[in-house]
């Protein structure tokens, strides 16, 4: 291993804007089960669909209809 290494000619991470960040969030069962059953037909985690559905709506400004009881 060497003392010292040279970073003049490194490039920066064109990822480091696109990192994740881990969050505590409450959801429905019911929707937890949804996203479940379609990671299932999708092979993808449900986690990665509840974010790719959720980075869809941001990008999309999609604004949720509140409809109270």
């Amino acid at each position: 291993m060497r003392e010292e290494y040279d970073f003049s000619n490194s490039v920066a991470n064109p990822y480091a804007k696109r990192v994740k960040k881990q969050i505590s969030i409450r959801i429905e069962t019911d929707t937890i089960d949804y996203f479940k059953d379609l990671a299932k037909e999708t092979g993808i985690t449900y986690q990665n669909l509840i974010n790719s559905y959720l980075t869809e709506c941001a990008h999309k400004h999609v604004k949720p209809e509140l409809k109270w009881a």
